[in-house]
C-alpha cells in the first residue's frame, strides 16, 4: 500500500510520457490516448489535491473518454479511399481495354500501359491486338482477345 500513496502528479506525467514514447514503437494510435489520459491525470492531482484512489479513478475515467474521442477522429480503418488502387495498380486495369506491345506466345506476352510494360498471360494473340484484362494477379495482366 506504501507505493500507491506515493503516487502524485508527477508519477502520472512520466507515465503519460512513457506511454507517448511508446506509441512510438508500438504500432496503432492506442497509447497515445492513454498517455493524453495520464498527462490529464496528473493536470488535475498537480491543481486538486486528491487521494490516489481517486486519481486512479480519474485516469480510468479520461482513458475511456480519450479512447471514445479518438475513434470519433480516428479515420475508420476500413474506410472507403478517394484512390482505391494506389497499391494494387494492377487491379485498376481489370475490364480495361490495351494494344499488344509483343505477342501472346506460349501464354505469356506484354502490354505496354502509360510508361510501364506489364506482363501478360493469356491465349495467343498477336502483336498490335486488343486485349481486355479480366484479372490481375500480383504484377502480372490476365487477359483474353477483346
Amino acid at each position: 500500500m506504501g507505493a500507491f500513496s506515493e503516487i502524485g502528479p508527477w508519477t502520472w506525467f512520466v507515465v503519460g510520457g512513457l506511454l507517448l514514447i511508446a506509441e512510438i514503437f508500438m504500432p496503432g494510435v492506442f497509447l497515445w490516448w492513454l498517455g493524453l489520459a495520464a498527462l490529464a491525470t496528473g493536470a488535475l492531482a498537480y491543481v486538486v489535491t486528491v487521494s490516489w484512489q481517486v486519481q486512479v479513478l480519474a485516469f480510468a475515467g479520461l482513458s475511456v473518454l480519450a479512447i471514445l474521442i479518438g475513434r470519433k477522429v480516428a479515420p475508420a480503418p476500413d474506410a472507403a479511399s478517394d484512390r482505391p488502387f494506389l497499391n494494387r495498380r494492377a487491379a485498376g486495369f481489370v475490364g480495361r481495354v490495351f494494344t499488344l506491345d509483343a505477342p501472346i506466345e506460349g501464354g505469356v506476352g506484354r502490354v505496354r500501359i502509360d510508361d510501364t510494360v506489364w506482363r501478360v498471360e493469356g491465349p495467343d494473340v498477336a502483336a498490335g491486338r486488343e486485349v481486355k484484362v479480366v484479372a490481375a494477379d500480383g504484377a502480372t495482366l490476365k487477359v483474353e482477345p477483346a
